[in-house]
């Protein structure tokens, strides 16, 4: 049972801030409890939070020795601190406001990613604003990466990176670090105004050009959890290898349908399966996802590992997974003629492009195939293809008709047609970057991206129906100076762009088939 002291209201945040005010100095937060009437831990620590709360949302501030201070009076601005190479840097505002240049002597002290309070001081470099720093509220990081050199008998290691700062690595904290080696550091001291930085060698990664290096200096650089805990890999084991038959009740079965997969051929899980086949006067479409949410429950080990990863991270030579690897490549993962639960929209699209119906339930599914984007453009060109396509080549058949119909009818609508090329990183036998190419893209590609854009038109819809509390992703129209730039870009190629373009991206597309067919038209010329 709460104390009667706990059921006393706090101050509400204006109350607080004109406490402040009064004191007219910073109050940490004892004296503050005293001037608020706040008496009794459980209600010191709510104070706490709701002041914590108040630095968060930028209506005071919190020093480095804990204290709570005016931000109005202080006239400072708060962000995080973005290195430049070239010594200099940027405050980058928490909320709204323009970047603040911090000149060459006021990133001595500072680490990019460090949060930090800054006057506004003047007019600097370009006419931005510049700061001075009045208080380093929090570090960005508390480990780096670089090189360990040494130099007249002392070492040190150089960061790697957008922000170089040399750390002094004193002989008995250099670990088994020799000269020219990669190492990760601790960082023991931070830069002063007067002095260096200091650290002690924790891990020694290798020579700039053993193999894998540039993904693992990668890795340690931005801090990428690439081990998971043991009871966090316990748990995703303990669902075993195979879908358990407990786990498949409830579902549809859609095992005898060729859902298949197509992705890229280098791709290492496979997360969605699509099927098409003829329904009345169209085609009964689904696509389905693997059905991640059975397996990491709300709040459990794996959903808070998860949480704190919050993405898979792919590189040209391996994956750091959000998931332990018994679930994101194998349970979690469409793999071929094994029984896997999925997550199915399941759409009837007309022969004018639009989806009339759809809805959503937990199925069971086994993939047909892994197919590849060239398998798949190659079947529908010529027909021929190796026999694990020519075995589902009915569904590739429909799901290319339903990719016609879905193309016309964006294109009805306007849709802007970027169709941008990916990127492809090839490393050589020793793991380094042997060349950056474009990766071609195909018909199959755009059949994908079409049934997944239909898929999550039709999820919005459903939530939105159902009114759950939902986020929403919007693109913003282009600015009035980007859309100058590129008015005036195409126009001294001879294609003009009206001002409707600027809410009516079927303007715009327009402009970019005459620029695809002028870059057409040169490049031919040139071979």
């Amino acid at each position: 049972m709460p104390s009667p002291d706990y059921r006393h209201p706090l101050p509400s945040r204006a109350r607080l801030l004109e406490l402040l005010a009064e004191a007219g100095v910073p109050l940490n937060l004892a004296r503050f409890a005293e001037l608020a009437e706040v008496k009794g831990s459980q209600p010191r620590a709510a104070l706490r939070k709701r002041l914590q709360k108040m630095a968060a949302s930028g209506q005071l501030l919190i020093n480095r020795r804990g204290e709570y201070c005016e931000l109005d009076k202080l006239g400072v601005v708060v962000g995080r601190v973005s290195a430049h190479p070239d010594g200099f840097g940027f405050l980058l505002p928490e909320g709204d406001g323009e970047d603040v240049y911090l000149p060459f002597h006021e990133m001595h002290a500072l680490l990019h990613g460090d949060r930090v309070a800054v006057r506004v001081t003047g007019s600097g470099r370009r006419g931005k604003r510049s700061g001075t720093v009045v208080e380093i509220l929090e570090r960005g990081k508390t480990t780096v990466v670089g090189r360990y050199e040494r130099r007249h008998g002392i070492g040190y290691v150089l960061e790697s990176g957008r922000s170089p700062h040399q750390f002094l690595v004193p002989d008995h904290q250099r670990g088994d670090a020799r000269d020219g080696e990669l190492v990760k550091l601790e960082i023991t001291e931070y830069p002063q105004a007067q002095t260096e930085a200091q650290g002690r060698v924790v891990a020694v990664l290798g020579q700039s050009g053993d193999p894998g290096m540039a993904t693992a200096v990668a890795i340690e650089q931005f801090a990428l959890p690439s081990e998971f805990p043991r009871p966090v890999v316990t748990a995703a084991e303990a669902w075993g290898s195979q879908v358990r038959p407990t786990d498949k009740t409830g579902r549809e079965d859609l095992r005898d349908l060729a859902l298949v997969t197509i992705d890229g051929a280098d791709a290492r899980d496979f997360d969605d399966a699509v099927f098409a086949e003829p329904a009345g006067d169209g085609w009964r479409v689904i696509v389905a996802i693997a059905d991640v949410s059975y397996y990491v429950q709300p709040d459990d080990l794996i959903d808070r590992e998860a949480r704190q990863r919050g993405t898979s991270v792919y590189f040209p030579d391996r994956v750091v997974p959000m998931l332990p690897e018994s679930l994101s490549n194998g349970l979690c993962s469409l793999n071929p003629k094994v029984d896997r639960l999925c997550m199915v929209c399941d759409m009837r699209i007309g022969k004018s492009g639009k989806v009339e119906r759809s809805r959503f339930y937990r199925g069971l599914m086994r993939s047909a195939a892994r197919l590849t984007y060239d398998q798949v453009d190659e079947y529908q060109r010529t027909g021929e293809g190796k026999a694990v396509v020519r075995r589902v080549g009915d569904s590739i058949a429909h799901l290319y008709d339903v990719f016609r119909v879905l193309s016309a009818a964006r294109r009805r609508r306007g849709a802007l047609d970027l169709d941008l090329p990916e990127v492809k990183i090839e490393l050589d036998e020793k793991g380094q970057v042997a060349r950056v190419q474009p990766r071609p893209r195909n018909d199959a590609h755009r059949l994908i991206e079409v049934c997944m854009i239909a898929a999550n038109v039709e999820a919005a819809r459903f939530l939105r129906k159902q009114r759950l509390a939902t986020l929403f992703r919007v693109h913003d129209g282009p600015g009035e100076q980007k859309f100058e730039e590129l008015r005036v870009l195409l126009q001294g190629l001879g294609i003009a762009v009206p001002d409707a373009a600027r809410k009516e991206p079927r303007h715009l597309n327009k402009a970019l088939r005459v620029r695809n067919l002028l870059h057409r038209s040169i490049r031919e010329a040139l071979l």
